[in-house]
């Protein structure tokens, strides 16, 4: 059977989060130094390992793309039309405490977007993935189709910075909104596993600030929403990556209004 190179580079792309995955789940537990960065951030012997697991299966299989990982940088030619963004632990403050909330993300950036992306949960073996046009978990080598749902009131919120919006837009108060507790209820997982959760219909909506063009961490999540149908703009409504920049993914245009309105300072009820 033939299979066209989108589909090989979401398989690619699948089997090299799966490979993070393994690297991340066996060492849970164990004793992880860490590598101090900027601003108190850090990584840990699991990112760095993992991270090179899933490089090195990219570079085999694709030698002439380039690559950015979240610990190495960027690798390869500076105007590469193929770039796979890598985010070998999202998650790693929660991973350091003993906290299975984390993911590992994989997605190729390409002229026309991102067009395959794998965001693999190691815990429970679940593997979210979308070649830009389907999206599925895949558990135990059965793919699920992807399938929002406002069933949901739980709205995941980032509230880690940079904050490039403050003081006009911080997403903690959002979460004093007083029309926020009548219709949703607050998350705070700390990890792009949870854009996942929306496209899977865990989640009615995640919100966040920040710049996410070609961003390691969110590339492959709003891929996965992007696709599973969900609504998907900045914090201000405009297309996603343009204008302030941020995020509002939500299940249905439903949620995504009332957020909006929200977010607006507005009261209305939708």
């Amino acid at each position: 059977m033939l299979i066209d190179k989108a589909e090989a580079d979401t398989e690619l792309a699948v089997k090299a989060a799966q490979a993070g995955a393994g690297v991340v789940r066996d060492m849970y537990g164990s004793a992880l130094d860490r590598v101090e960065k900027a601003a108190g951030d850090f990584a840990t012997t699991a990112d760095l390992r993992a991270e090179k697991t899933i490089l090195e299966i990219l570079r085999a299989a694709r030698p002439g793309d380039a690559v950015t990982g979240e610990e190495s940088g960027r690798l390869g030619a500076d105007d590469a039309r193929r770039r796979w963004l890598v985010d070998p632990l999202c998650g790693t403050l929660n991973y350091a405490a003993g906290n299975l909330l984390v993911a590992v993300n994989v997605a190729l950036s390409t002229g026309a977007g991102i067009t395959a992306a794998a965001s693999a949960d190691p815990f429970t073996g679940e593997v979210f993935w979308t070649d830009g046009d389907h999206a599925c978990a895949r558990l135990d080598g059965v793919d699920t189709p992807l399938a929002p749902s406002s069933r949901t009131r739980l709205v995941d919120v980032n509230l880690d910075p940079p904050f490039p919006n403050a003081p006009a837009f911080r997403a903690v108060n959002l979460l004093a909104h007083p029309a926020f507790t009548e219709r949703f209820r607050p998350r705070v997982v700390s990890t792009t596993l949870a854009l996942a959760w929306v496209a899977a219909g865990r989640r009615a909506a995640y919100v966040t600030d920040g710049h996410l063009a070609d961003s390691v961490h969110f590339a492959a999540g709003i891929a996965l929403c992007q696709a599973a149908g969900c609504v998907v703009t900045g914090i201000h409504g405009e297309p996603v990556h343009t204008g302030a920049g941020g995020l509002i993914a939500a299940v249905d245009t439903q949620t995504h209004t009332a957020l909006l309105n929200m977010i607006r300072g507005r009261t209305t009820r939708v």
